[in-house]
């Protein structure tokens, strides 16, 4: 076997590996189920209250932190 067929068969081994693993990034588009109601912005499911009340302080001054995310109604 030459080297040009050892190289096609390692290629089709990495193809098949990282498709069985999928992408860090499909899957973190995936995770990102918080949304801003006021400018669709999304958010990672693991960000914490302050890091949202920060994006409401910086974005949407003007309003209420709790109108932009459902997170938020208890959060002070």
């Amino acid at each position: 076997m030459g080297n040009g067929a050892k190289t096609l068969t390692q290629r089709k081994r990495d193809t098949k590996t990282t498709k069985a693993a999928g992408s860090q990034r499909d899957s973190n588009e995936k995770a990102m189920n918080i949304q801003c109601k006021i400018c669709k912005q999304t958010f990672l499911q693991t960000t914490k209250a302050p890091a949202l009340m920060e994006h409401a302080a910086n974005k949407h001054a003007k309003l209420p932190a709790a109108s932009c995310f459902d997170a938020l109604s208890g959060t002070a």
